[in-house]
């Protein structure tokens, strides 16, 4: 068995030179960030909500959508602060099936790795350039992250890649808030410890060089659902689980404890619909309960500009409707936002 090596690709310095951010990106950015970092040290009460399709499959509609994010981001800005989810990068349960735009900028096409990594930078830069925004992404590839590190104010790490060392070590040497997902089975122990482990210092290598972290007082959970032996579903967002979580967080020394909750994947058993239900239950538990207000810091959610999901390859493809994972379409994403924006307080 071997490798085939079909070309070296650039290195992120190379990328990012090739592709600088403006002076006007590198202050959103900054600004953004520590809008956000406020937000969970407690310095800020206003409540994220990470917003947007499960896989940024396209360019334009992508964009289309974050241009109608930042004109409801202008009217909900004194409470909420909307963070568009722009995953890059598509963890995939058989390895089989679109594994997202880096791999696939035109998911229509063959992988062309090069052509991928060019494509996510600019896209995330044009987010920030002609909105004013900046995006979470999923840290699929923790090699990766430096080519976009400069642009993200928000960075997850998925249900299964939390136990992985090297994601925790990559997270503690972030200045971004990384958001640790319980593991599919639901262990929530095992979600803590990626936390304890993404706020340490550590030494490791990356990239080819032995680097030190100083660690990330920003890393926190974020509960998703579990699946059972059976595989079935198995939801963590209800009161009790969340008291649960807060008893957990105490038992641990940590900083800024806080938890977003995903109201898709196994919480919903993917029913994306359900996920305004969702919210609304959410909202309730963090109303009666002020440790829990303070604790739970946002959702986030699976949406996109139409409903639902449709396989690719098929013809007839219906532009800004998910090819992976179903989700809200925009109206019902913006009636969900303005809920959220009334009950947040």
């Amino acid at each position: 068995m071997s490798f085939e090596f079909v070309k070296k690709l650039p290195i992120p310095a190379e990328i990012k030179k090739q592709y600088p951010v403006t002076e006007a990106v590198a202050a959103a950015k900054i600004k953004r960030d520590a809008e956000i970092r406020d937000v969970f040290t407690g310095a800020s009460k206003k409540f994220l909500v990470i917003i947007g399709p499960c896989s940024a499959d396209s360019e334009e509609p992508v964009m289309e959508y974050v241009h109608r994010l930042a004109k409801v981001q202008d009217k909900v800005g004194d409470r909420l602060i909307l963070i568009p989810r722009i995953y890059t990068a598509k963890p995939r349960t058989t390895g089989e099936g679109y594994k997202g735009m880096i791999h696939q900028p035109d998911s229509e096409k063959k992988a062309d790795m090069l052509a991928g990594l060019i494509a996510i930078r600019k896209l995330h830069m044009r987010v920030v350039e002609e909105t004013g925004l900046t995006s979470a992404d999923e840290m699929l590839y923790p090699e990766n992250y430096w080519y976009l590190a400069d642009l993200l104010s928000y960075c997850a790490i998925g249900a299964r890649s939390v136990e992985d060392q090297h994601h925790r070590m990559t997270s503690s040497a972030m200045d971004i808030p990384a958001g640790m997902k319980n593991p599919t089975s639901g262990d929530l122990s095992v979600m803590l410890n990626s936390v304890v482990a993404a706020q340490s210092k550590h030494t490791f290598i990356y990239r080819g060089w032995e680097v030190n972290s100083t660690g990330n007082p920003l890393a926190h959970v974020i509960l998703r659902g579990a699946t059972n032996k059976h595989g079935n579903s198995i939801p963590n967002y209800h009161y009790e689980d969340l008291i649960r979580l807060q008893h957990m967080y105490d038992e641990r020394e940590l900083q800024n404890p806080a938890v977003i909750i995903d109201s898709n994947h196994s919480n919903s058993n993917k029913q994306y619909e359900e996920q305004v239900r969702i919210v609304s239950e959410v909202l309730n538990s963090r109303s009666q309960n002020p440790r829990l207000k303070n604790l739970i810091k946002g959702f986030m959610i699976e949406s996109y500009l139409e409903p639902g999901s449709q396989k690719i390859g098929i013809g007839n493809h219906v532009y800004g409707k998910s090819i992976t994972d179903p989700c809200l379409g925009w109206d019902a994403s913006e009636r969900l936002i303005y809920d959220i924006y009334g009950r947040c307080l």
